[in-house]
């Protein structure tokens, strides 16, 4: 099924999902963090150092008084520089998100936005990877889709096995510390899939700017899950 069938799903069910993160729009803050060339206080300085990274979003969430950063979804961005795991033989790098990054503190607690299953997981332990990652699969009006969760704490992988049902509004992860998530400051990509291709415990969340149109179809748009202005 295209992405953008699935996008009309998920727009269909919109009022239905549990909350990914704790959060309450009426009484909380996010803001939107951008990682694209345009942003030219974020040096390949800070980019290149995990603590001074950590550091620039940390003063940025304080400075708006803001819970979250959010952001990135199909976003061409220049912080995969920072790694050799984004290069590719055939020369173009891979600079295009495509998930969500939901920017936070360590621990945070990620809820199911719906039943699930556990697909498969997997500790992606490559400088600038996912670090502890979980799959889930879904159905939705008897369709079936992916949600990737990146960047987590190993303690997250705890338990788990391929086919373990996970109920609607369960905290089953939790956002990981630098040395457990890929050496990125906390956060959680949180990213949706047509199908997984054969893949288990890893789907590629970054991608060839050239590619974008083929990645706009297999890859549906998370925000309509999380449903935040920002």
């Amino acid at each position: 099924m295209a992405a953008e069938n699935i996008n009309k799903l998920l727009q269909k069910h919109q009022q239905e999902f549990a909350v990914v993160v704790d959060f309450n729009p009426s009484t909380g803050k996010i803001i939107r963090l951008n990682f694209t060339a345009s942003n030219t206080a974020l040096t390949a300085e800070i980019v290149n150092d995990t603590q001074l990274f950590s550091e620039y979003i940390e003063s940025l969430l304080a400075k708006n008084s803001a819970k979250y950063g959010v952001g990135g979804y199909m976003e061409e961005r220049t912080v995969y520089a920072r790694s050799e795991h984004f290069n590719t033989e055939e020369g173009e790098p891979r600079r295009l998100h495509l998930g969500v990054d939901i920017w936070g503190t360590a621990n945070t607690k990620v809820y199911a936005f719906m039943d699930a299953k556990v697909h498969s997981f997997a500790f992606n332990d490559n400088f600038g990877d996912y670090g502890a990652t979980i799959i889930l699969e879904h159905c939705l009006d008897e369709n079936t889709f992916y949600s990737l969760y990146g960047h987590l704490s190993l303690k997250s992988l705890e338990g788990l096995n391929s086919g373990k049902i996970i109920k609607k509004g369960t905290a089953f992860c939790e956002f990981g510390i630098a040395k457990e998530n890929g050496q990125w400051p906390p956060h959680l990509h949180f990213q949706l899939m047509n199908d997984m291709e054969g893949k288990e415990g890893d789907y590629p969340g970054v991608a060839k700017i050239s590619e974008k149109e083929l990645w706009m179809q297999k890859i549906p748009d998370a925000n309509l899950v999380l449903n935040w202005k920002y």
